[in-house]
């Protein structure tokens, strides 16, 4: 596996956790995070390579800091 794609299957696994954590769904974490439903399933499946901007996104709509979606 290349390091391109562990890293997004790291971050889809680890914003899974914590909507999971938060109870929500993804379609409630799209809504709070303005982006489509697919798009949350994409991200978690890590078949989309997500910009920094919707990580910021992600990030507010959990109600965590960016840098806790890298831990």
């Amino acid at each position: 596996m290349n390091s391109k794609k562990e890293i997004l299957i790291k971050f889809g696994e680890r914003v899974r956790e914590i909507r999971k954590e938060k109870g929500l769904s993804q379609e409630e974490l799209s809504f709070k995070a303005d982006l489509h439903r697919t798009y949350i399933g994409m991200i978690e499946r890590a078949e989309k390579n997500i910009t920094l901007v919707n990580i910021e996104k992600i990030a507010n709509a959990l109600e965590v800091n960016i840098e806790e979606l890298f831990l």
